[in-house]
């Protein structure tokens, strides 16, 4: 777990990458200067070394954010909106294109293309806001205590500190909702954003399957196969990682070959620092298919 925490900071830690030339740190250039003084930016990442056919899409989505952090430092990501064009190959670096669309006094808005070669695997479209003071207003249900350590779970992606009540991977049916809590190990601040948009592409397709009896996330690539098609994160409020955090996630749909799910990130004292919503392939083999077509679950249209 330890190599996968230092493994994502490291995939965090984007790089310029000037075309043409050498990658070299963003501490070596003068690309701290916001995006209108140059037409472009690029940047580049190593990948997660994982067990796994593609990229993560999270990693993408937290490259994605650090990206827009990069070429625009004067201004916090408030929303990033993503779609995955096809799946990314572990085994070549990815180039972030950013493109400034608007930069004001208080609003900017950037749209990044990641690359494989010539190929584009997705694509952000990314709002950026100055902090600003005023009046508050939140209307959530109340959080519940923070379960005791022997409620730990593990999912293989995150590297860090998870607990739950219910088990994600029980293939036993259940309401198509799920909440854990998460606290990442101490980390600069700088890194929130990405851990968290990191994070938040991990469990809503598992969310979605919960009303079908016999089958749970780990039948990905038995009995369904299944892909991330398009993600959005709003970051609402500054908050930290390594303070204990809860996700709470509800999938209203599955139908047609895919599902929908959305959720909210909370902090222990109840305050909502962000929220987010999720598009996925779910393709099933045709014979489970045909077994959950008569699950009472699969007859509300």
């Amino acid at each position: 777990m330890a190599d996968l925490w230092n493994n994502l900071l490291a995939s965090l830690d984007l790089r310029v990458s000037p075309p043409g030339g050498r990658t070299v740190a963003v501490a070596e250039t003068a690309t701290t200067t916001a995006i209108p003084d140059i037409p472009a930016t690029a940047f580049e990442g190593p990948n997660l070394p994982l067990n796994y056919r593609r990229l993560f899409g999270g990693q993408i989505l937290g490259q994605f954010v650090r990206a827009a952090e990069l070429a625009c430092p004067d201004k916090k990501v408030k929303s990033v909106h993503t779609l995955f064009a096809r799946e990314g190959s572990y085994d070549e670096p990815v180039r972030y294109e950013v493109s400034c669309q608007h930069q004001g006094r208080s609003f900017a808005t950037l749209s990044i293309l990641a690359r494989q070669s010539a190929r584009v695997v997705a694509s952000a479209a990314v709002s950026m806001h100055v902090d600003e003071d005023g009046p508050q207003s939140q209307h959530v249900e109340d959080v519940p205590a923070l379960p005791a350590p022997e409620y730990g779970v593990t999912f293989d992606l995150l590297p860090w500190e998870t607990r739950a009540f219910d088990d994600l991977n029980s293939p036993a049916a259940a309401p198509p909702e799920y909440e854990f809590w998460m606290r990442t190990p101490p980390v600069d601040p700088r890194f929130t954003a990405a851990l968290t948009a990191y994070a938040t592409d991990l469990n809503l397709i598992g969310t979605a399957l919960r009303p079908f009896e016999g089958v749970s996330q780990r039948g990905n690539g038995t009995a369904f196969n299944s892909a991330v098609t398009a993600h959005t994160l709003w970051l609402h409020r500054p908050f930290r990682t390594d303070d204990w955090l809860l996700l709470r996630q509800h999938s209203p749909l599955l139908a047609h070959g895919r599902c929908f799910g959305r959720g909210d990130v909370l902090t222990a004292a109840g305050v909502l620092v962000a929220s987010f919503a999720q598009e996925a392939l779910v393709r099933f083999d045709p014979a489970v298919a045909q077994d959950l077509s008569k699950q009472p679950a699969a007859q509300h249209g």
